[in-house]
């Protein structure tokens, strides 16, 4: 049986301090519908990571999974890259 295609998105870490949880921002950019100028807008996601491995700065690649708790409902699938902003 195979599982359905889950949603993936690229974040930075802008927070590490809970324990097995990260606060990632996901930015996206697209133009604006009638004025076609580009407008960014940014999310944040409280993210699982088991491991305690992320820390601010980094780029992670978060994927959506089924709810943790309250508010955690993605988890990180790896680090991309350990640049610190």
């Amino acid at each position: 049986m195979e599982r359905g295609s889950r949603k993936t998105r690229v974040g930075v870490v802008v927070g590490d301090k809970m324990d097995k949880t990260v606060v990632v921002r996901v930015d996206r950019q697209f133009k604006h519908p009638m004025y076609g100028k580009a407008v960014r807008r940014s999310k944040k996601y409280k993210v699982h990571d088991e491991n305690n491995e992320c820390k601010v700065g980094h780029l992670v690649r978060i994927m959506e999974t089924k709810p943790l708790s309250r508010e955690k409902r993605w988890r990180v699938v790896e680090v991309l890259s350990t640049r610190e902003e």
